[in-house]
């Protein structure tokens, strides 16, 4: 049913209907399409239409539909809000939402907007502001189940039914001592199938998975992968439990860490918004740098070039496979590069490893530059460009893509060991050192084949 009547209901009549102030009308067509398709719908009306829509949806739905809009939307759509209006949204988004929203806002509206919220929610907010804007405490919420060890599990029962309808999840409950600290996460299956009258300590394992509220949010994102967890309990020097990172927080964080990472690989410096609310003139401030860090860089290989004029006059032919050469070694530095920081994201490969992948890349690196200098020497012997051509071509190739492979696992975990991110080893600067060193090492060769 749902589905039918957003086929039938398009946005022109949707646009009539607000255009007409048929109000009652547009909140029954509204309440049934989903968030993302109201944003959308959105888009197409002024400010002051996008906050008289806000206003038409439940108050679930209101929350659900602004958490999700852009940093920009949301500022604009707060200011244009009555204090009424603003702590009926802002109390309505879960806590780690409202920090979100607070955290992309001037530190002139973020105040005003927390003196709206109730003293409760304010508190709430504050202390999870305190922490640095990559850290966990930036993403966990505090609506968690907690239980105490020496209750009955009878009583821990009917605690968790008490709290648990306000808590991100119940999947998992977690046990504290009476300061707080923590002593254990358990699967709610064995509260449901123990013995009421026993104690919870008598289901606990004291084994569990926990993350200091400073750490980066990188790092839950790699121990609930590493564990398999739904959630994940944050604490404090003290082990006190302050939160919990839940799987959807860790989803939207890998999203966008990956997309950072994507952006890095292609030379591009971190965009932070979606690409569809980004200005033209933001993307360009984002591309424009590397863009021209890598022109510059390009200048070392023209100068190249022109240094080995003289070998160019003297063999023409050398100049026709210098695309080919270039392209051999920046595909080889990439591809090891790629496989590397991979490895090193997923925790696969650690530091300490740097020798073994350096040994086990430079057989790999010297198989790869054999296989494509035989291919090379071969066809230049087919085509009867001569000898003295082919064995130029073989050995360059052979020691191209040796130092290339080398270079491209080499480097990622030489800028990880120096607290800086490999992905700024992107596939256009990693080409670009390449080619210019692949350039040097194919006119020397020639040189000595040659004898020039």
């Amino acid at each position: 049913m749902q589905e039918t009547k957003q086929k039938e209901i398009g946005f022109e009549d949707l646009k009539i209907l607000v255009e007409n102030r048929e109000w009652r009308h547009v909140k029954e067509i509204l309440s049934n399409f989903s968030s993302s398709k109201i944003i959308e719908i959105m888009e197409n009306f002024d400010l002051e239409t996008q906050l008289l829509i806000l206003r038409l949806l439940s108050r679930n739905k209101g929350a659900e539909v602004f958490s999700k809009l852009g940093p920009d939307r949301q500022e604009s759509i707060l200011k244009s809000m009555n204090n009424n209006q603003i702590r009926q949204v802002l109390t309505e988004l879960s806590p780690d939402d409202r920090t979100e929203v607070f955290g992309d806002l001037p530190g002139k509206l973020t105040q005003k907007l927390l003196n709206t919220l109730p003293l409760e929610d304010r508190r709430e907010t504050l202390a999870l502001l305190g922490y640095p804007e990559d850290s966990v405490g930036r993403l966990m919420t505090p609506d968690y189940v907690a239980v105490r060890s020496y209750w009955k599990i009878g009583k821990a029962l009917e605690h968790i039914r008490e709290l648990g309808k306000d808590a991100e999840t119940i999947d998992i409950v977690y046990v504290t001592g009476d300061n707080w600290q923590l002593l254990d996460s358990l699967p709610i299956r064995k509260f449901i199938l123990a013995n009421p009258h026993k104690p919870v300590e008598s289901i606990m394992d004291h084994t569990y998975v926990a993350i200091s509220v400073f750490e980066d949010q990188e790092q839950a994102v790699k121990k609930m992968s590493e564990f398999d967890l739904i959630a994940l309990p944050v604490i404090d020097s003290d082990d006190i439990l302050l939160g919990i990172v839940t799987i959807d927080d860790i989803l939207d964080v890998l999203e966008e860490e990956t997309t950072e990472d994507f952006h890095k690989t292609a030379a591009i410096a971190p965009v932070g918004i979606q690409y569809t609310t980004a200005s033209a003139w933001t993307l360009y401030v984002k591309r424009i740098t590397w863009l021209s860090i890598l022109l510059v860089a390009g200048f070392i290989s023209s100068a190249i070039i022109s240094r080995f004029e003289v070998t160019l006059e003297t063999v023409i032919a050398l100049a026709f496979f210098i695309p080919i050469l270039i392209d051999s070694g920046g595909n080889t530095a990439t591809q090891s590069a790629t496989l590397i920081i991979r490895a090193l994201s997923t925790g696969d490969l650690t530091l300490r490893k740097w020798f073994r992948v350096a040994k086990k890349e430079l057989l790999i690196g010297l198989l790869l530059g054999v296989s494509l200098g035989i291919l090379l020497f071969l066809r230049t012997l087919l085509f009867e460009d001569g000898y003295p051509l082919a064995l130029t071509l073989g050995l360059s190739t052979i020691a191209v893509v040796l130092l290339a492979n080398l270079v491209g696992a080499v480097l990622p975990i030489l800028l990880t060991k120096l607290k800086l991110d490999p992905a700024v080893i992107s596939s256009p600067l990693l080409t670009t050192v390449i080619d210019a060193a692949g350039l040097v090492i194919y006119f020397s060769i020639a040189n000595a084949v040659y004898g020039l």
